[in-house]
């Protein structure tokens, strides 16, 4: 894989105070990317910050990514097509509009049966919650 980003890095992204994302637009910027895709996907931070992550997921369909875990709680809302999240044992089919939320730690895999886009955000514990 080449230095070469198509991308801005990280850095330059997240300078702004507020930002406002077209997701159709991000989703098909992705999809035109000369770069093949990655093992069937590619994806783009929108934002990270202070134990926050949003990102953005653009699958072929039949891809997968596979069994990992994330340090905090994670939502993954589909925005288009349909995917399936293997976790705690079970295999959530999540099409367009629906949204799964794990805890932390929880170790899961993606498939998509279909061409597929999904936010993905990741909440870090950032100490004892205010009362």
């Amino acid at each position: 894989m080449s230095d070469e980003r198509e991308r801005q890095a990280p850095a330059e992204r997240f300078a702004a105070e507020s930002i406002v994302f077209d997701l159709q637009a991000e989703i098909a910027a992705l999809r035109a990317e000369h770069a093949p895709a990655r093992h069937g996907h590619r994806q783009k931070t929108l934002y990270k910050h202070a134990g926050r992550t949003v990102a953005l997921f653009v699958m072929d369909a039949g891809s997968q990514l596979p069994e990992h875990a994330a340090g905090g709680a994670v939502t993954v809302e589909v925005i288009e097509g349909e995917i399936e999240m293997a976790a705690s044992g079970r295999t959530h089919a999540l099409r367009a509009g629906m949204m799964l939320v794990m805890a932390p730690g929880i170790r899961h895999a993606v498939r998509a049966p279909t061409a597929a886009a999904f936010l993905l955000q990741v909440s870090l514990a950032a100490g004892p919650a205010a009362v």
